[in-house]
C-alpha cells in the first residue's frame, strides 16, 4: 500500500466546556474575600450591575408584603418619578451616552478604568536576614569583614541553623572575589578568605541575637543557648555536652548513674532544656497572623441547628433597570455597540444567576455537613463521623468535584469554634458492632486518654488499643502508633516520669 497525505470531511459530536462555566467553577473555589474582590471588579467593568443598597433592600422586603395590583401599579409610578429627579437624571443621561458611544467618551470611565489596575500590595516585612545586618552593622568590622559576614547571613535559614558548611563558605565568598578581581583585570595578588577568617566569623555571627543563631546542628544550637544564659556549669549544660545521645533517647537511670545523681534530678534538668528554642530564628523568619473569614455560620436556636451564609459584607448586585430600558432601543446602536451591549447584558445577568447558584450549592453542603455530624457539635470531636466528599456529592445530586470545591479553604464559625470544612472530612475504621468510627475521631480519643493518664505508667501502644477495643473500635497497634506520631505524643517510655 503506498504511503501518502490525503483530506477528508468527517462529522462529529465534541463537548466544550463554555468559558462561563469555568468561571463558574473558579467562584465555587473562591473563599470569601477572593469573592468580594471579584465581585467588585465586575461592579467596576461592567456598567448593567449595581449595588444593592441597604435602605433600598428595606424597601423591597417591606414592598414584598403588598399583592395587591394597585399598589404595585401605584409604586411602579413612584419608582419611575424618582428616577425623573434632575440629580438622577444627569448621572444617566451621562451614562447613557457612555453606554451609546461604547465608552469612548471622556468623564469618569477613564479613571475608573486606571484604579481597577492598581490594587494595595502588602508591605514588605523585615525577616531574620535583616534582623543580623543590622547587627553586623552595630560591629566594628572592616569592610572585608563585612563582606564574609553577609556571606554567612545568607546562609542562615528560616530555622536560624547555618545550612552550609564552613568550606563550602569559603568556596563562594572567593569564587566571587576571584571573579570580581578579574573583571576589573586587577593583575595584583587577591587576599582570599581562610579558614581561620570563617572560624572568626563563625563566633560573631554565633553571638547575634537570638541566641542559638548560627548553630549548625541542635547540639551547638543548645549549646550556645545555654552560655547564652550563664549556666555553663549547671546539670542541663553536662547532659548536653557530655551525654547528648542518652538525652535524645530520654534514659534517665543510665545518665544518673554514669553521674551519680538521681534520675529524678536528670529528668529534671531535661525539662530544663526542652524550655530552650531548637529554631531560634523562627521569631523573625515567620509572617504575620492570618485571619480567617468565616463564610458560613452554624448557630444553635432553640435546640435545631440553624445555617447561614456570612455575606454582610459581600456586595450585594442586580441589574439596573435603566440600562436595560436603554439597551431595549436597538435602533440607537452599530453592529459593534450592540454586540458590547449584548454580551455586557449577558455577562451580568450569569453573575447574578452564579452568585445566587453558589450561595445555595454551600448551603445545601453544609447543611448536610451539620445533620450528618449532629453528635459533633453536641459531644465534641470524640463524636465526629467518618465522611466522604462522594457521600455529600450523592446526597445533594452534585458532583463530587463540585464538593470539592466549595469545602476547599472554606470556613465555617460553629459552637466548637471557627473550623475548615475539611475537617469535617475523615476517613472510617470498623467497630465491633459494624459501624464506621471517624479517624479523626479516634485520634480524638487517644489524645485524651493520654492527656489523662497516669504520668508514671504511661500508656503504651498495646494498652491504648486494648482500651479502644473496650470501647468497640477496632484497631491494629501499628495504626495506633500512626495517629499517636500524627498528634505528636512521644512514646510510653519518653513520657514516663520518674
Amino acid at each position: 500500500m503506498k504511503a501518502g497525505l490525503q483530506q477528508s470531511a468527517r462529522l462529529g459530536q465534541e463537548l466544550k466546556v463554555n468559558p462561563r462555566l469555568y468561571q463558574a467553577m473558579d467562584m465555587l473555589y473562591m473563599p470569601l474575600l477572593d469573592l468580594q474582590q471579584h465581585l467588585k471588579q465586575e461592579l467596576m467593568v461592567n456598567p448593567f450591575l449595581e449595588l444593592v443598597e441597604p435602605e433600598e433592600e428595606e424597601e423591597e422586603n417591606a414592598e414584598s408584603g403588598e399583592e395587591t395590583a394597585q399598589e404595585a401599579e401605584a409604586q411602579g409610578e413612584a419608582e419611575a418619578d424618582q428616577t425623573a429627579t434632575p440629580a438622577d437624571s444627569d448621572d444617566e443621561s451621562q451614562w447613557e451616552e457612555i453606554l451609546l458611544n461604547g465608552f469612548d467618551v471622556g468623564g469618569m470611565r477613564e479613571e475608573r478604568e486606571d484604579r481597577e489596575h492598581f490594587e494595595p500590595t502588602t508591605v514588605a516585612t523585615r525577616g531574620l536576614d535583616d534582623h543580623l545586618r543590622d547587627q553586623v552593622r552595630l560591629l566594628d568590622l572592616s569592610e572585608r569583614d563585612e563582606l564574609l559576614a553577609d556571606e554567612f547571613i545568607g546562609n542562615i535559614n528560616e530555622d536560624g541553623w547555618l545550612a552550609a558548611s564552613l568550606d563550602e563558605i569559603l568556596t563562594g565568598i572567593n569564587a566571587v572575589i576571584e571573579k570580581a578581581a578579574e573583571d576589573a583585570e586587577d593583575e595584583r595578588e587577591v587576599p582570599l578568605f581562610t579558614r581561620e577568617d570563617a572560624e572568626r566569623m563563625l563566633r560573631i555571627i554565633q553571638a547575634l541575637d537570638p541566641p542559638g543563631i548560627g548553630a549548625r546542628d541542635l547540639h551547638e544550637c543548645l549549646v550556645l543557648q545555654l552560655k547564652d544564659a550563664g549556666l555553663e556549669g549547671t546539670l542541663a549544660a553536662t547532659l548536653v555536652r557530655d551525654h547528648f545521645p542518652e538525652l535524645i533517647a530520654h534514659r534517665w537511670v543510665e545518665i544518673g548513674r554514669k553521674l551519680g545523681v538521681p534520675p529524678g534530678a536528670v529528668q529534671t534538668a531535661a525539662d530544663a532544656l526542652a524550655k530552650l528554642n531548637p529554631k531560634p530564628g523562627r521569631a523573625h523568619s515567620e509572617g504575620g497572623d492570618n485571619y480567617v473569614v468565616p463564610d458560613l455560620i452554624v448557630e444553635k436556636v432553640e435546640g435545631e441547628y440553624l445555617v447561614f451564609i456570612n455575606d454582610a459584607n459581600l456586595p450585594r448586585l442586580k441589574l439596573s433597570k435603566s440600562y436595560q430600558e436603554i439597551a431595549r432601543d436597538k435602533k440607537k446602536f452599530d453592529a459593534e455597540s450592540k454586540e458590547f451591549i449584548t454580551s455586557r447584558l449577558s455577562a451580568a445577568q450569569w453573575l447574578v444567576q452564579a452568585i445566587e447558584q453558589r450561595r445555595q450549592t454551600m448551603l445545601k453542603v453544609m447543611h448536610f455537613i451539620v445533620d450528618r455530624q449532629r453528635e459533633f457539635f453536641e459531644k465534641g470531636q470524640q463524636a465526629l463521623r467518618p465522611l466522604t466528599l462522594r457521600e455529600v456529592a450523592e446526597a445533594i445530586g452534585m458532583h463530587e468535584s463540585t464538593v470539592s470545591r466549595v469545602t476547599n479553604e472554606k470556613f465555617a464559625q460553629t459552637p466548637r469554634g471557627v473550623l475548615p470544612l475539611k475537617f469535617f472530612f475523615s476517613s472510617a475504621l470498623k467497630s465491633s458492632d459494624g459501624e464506621d468510627v471517624s479517624a479523626r475521631a479516634i485520634r480524638a480519643t487517644i489524645e485524651k486518654l493520654v492527656a489523662e493518664e497516669d504520668p508514671k505508667n504511661p500508656l503504651t501502644d498495646q494498652a491504648l488499643v486494648e482500651l479502644l477495643e473496650r470501647d468497640g473500635v477496632q484497631i491494629a497497634r501499628r495504626t495506633v502508633a500512626k495517629y499517636r506520631d500524627q498528634l505528636g505524643v512521644l512514646p510510653a517510655r519518653m513520657r514516663k516520669r520518674l
